[in-house]
């Protein structure tokens, strides 16, 4: 079986300490690993290094190669141009499929935590045998939901349809995307539906097919580029040509015009978080919403329900009766912030382009 992470994100929501110049997936936000250092190691030892492969931002190949240095070099795949994840993942697996068309393949993302690190490989074990036996399959890996969220994806979750390993999977019942607050709350009290995680295993014949009958445009740019491989034009030829794609991501381009039939959903409670923003870190982290989380060198008296990430090491950062907080401090850039105004910070980041303040983002 073979492992494919992605790794190509900017991470402007936990801004300031995810960067252009180093995004979020590389940074130590939990512990003293980046996320993308944890998204491999709890792949290890069931998948050899050189059975995982990493997609990421050309500016990003050697900073991937110095946190994963076991990985072989060819494995790390540097995209030449951001043009969203449906090209990255047509790329990658088009990249694949020349080599083991018929090999189970897992799509995982690098800025995510995973807490019962076995209950998922009981999980990815049972699904590599099954799309070994049928590999005209998907299987999508959903986390049963722990509140109403109207900031992620929605699996809608059929009856049971086959057993593998002690592991269930269901029929596939469709994809439902952000939905509204009264919407949220109606997905998590019906038991019907799990948070999809962007996880799913298959094989990269099966994959290619979808993307040759829904995307002919992505299909016959990939075969183009691979067409250069090994030739002496092939990083110029990736990047004119990967130029040309179309900016869509992957649900739009393939995975929701998927024909039902052909998915299979296991829906388990993994521990799983997308860390992607701080207030989503902060609900990964805490046992109960009145936890503070803290790291680096902090100090709070009569606080609850904070997040304060101190990177300065030479400073303190005392606290006395904040509520309701994040607090991220770095070398050069103090946020102090609602919890609840995290959003915010997508769009003041932006509006540094241009200004005295470009250089942070």
């Amino acid at each position: 079986m073979k492992a494919v992470i992605f790794a190509g994100g900017v991470g402007t929501r936990l801004w300031p300490l995810s960067r252009k110049k180093s995004p979020k997936q590389f940074e130590k936000i939990v512990g003293e690993k980046s996320t993308l250092q944890l998204a491999v190691d709890r792949l290890l030892p069931e998948f050899k290094p050189e059975d995982i492969y990493i997609s990421t931002g050309a500016a990003y190949v050697e900073l991937v190669a110095h946190q994963i240095s076991y990985i072989p070099a060819d494995n790390i795949i540097g995209e030449p141009l951001k043009r969203d994840n449906g090209p990255a993942v047509a790329y990658v697996i088009a990249y694949l499929e020349k080599k083991f068309p018929d090999e189970p393949v897992i799509i995982l993302w690098s800025d995510h935590i995973v807490k019962e690190e076995q209950k998922f490989k009981n999980i990815l074990q049972a699904s590599e045998k099954l799309i070994r036996k049928d590999g005209d399959k998907i299987i999508f890996i959903g986390q049963k939901p722990r509140f109403a969220s109207e900031n992620l994806g929605w699996i809608e979750v059929g009856a049971t349809e086959i057993e593998e390993n002690n592991i269930v999977f269901h029929k596939f019942a469709g994809f439902k995307y952000k939905p509204d607050k009264e919407l949220a709350q109606q997905y998590f009290s019906s038991n019907g539906y799990c948070w999809n995680l962007g996880y799913f295993v298959s094989t990269p014949r099966f994959l290619m097919g979808l993307f040759k009958r829904f995307t002919p445009t992505i299909y016959s740019l990939t075969q183009n580029i691979l067409s250069h491989l090994e030739t002496a034009e092939f990083e110029e030829q990736f990047k004119t040509l990967y130029g040309e794609m179309p900016e869509i991501n992957l649900d739009n381009a393939i995975l929701e015009q998927l024909d039902k039939e052909y998915a299979y959903v296991v829906v388990e409670d993994i521990g799983w978080s997308d860390v992607g923003a701080w207030e989503a870190l902060k609900e990964a982290l805490e046992e109960k919403r009145e936890d503070n989380i803290t790291k680096g060198k902090v100090l709070l008296e009569d606080s609850s329900d904070n997040l304060v990430y101190n990177y300065n090491g030479k400073k303190l950062i005392v606290g006395v009766d904040l509520n309701d907080l994040l607090i991220v401090n770095t070398d050069d850039v103090l946020l102090v912030a609602s919890k609840s105004s995290v959003s915010k910070i997508k769009k003041l980041v932006e509006k540094f382009q241009g200004t005295e303040h470009e250089q942070l983002t």
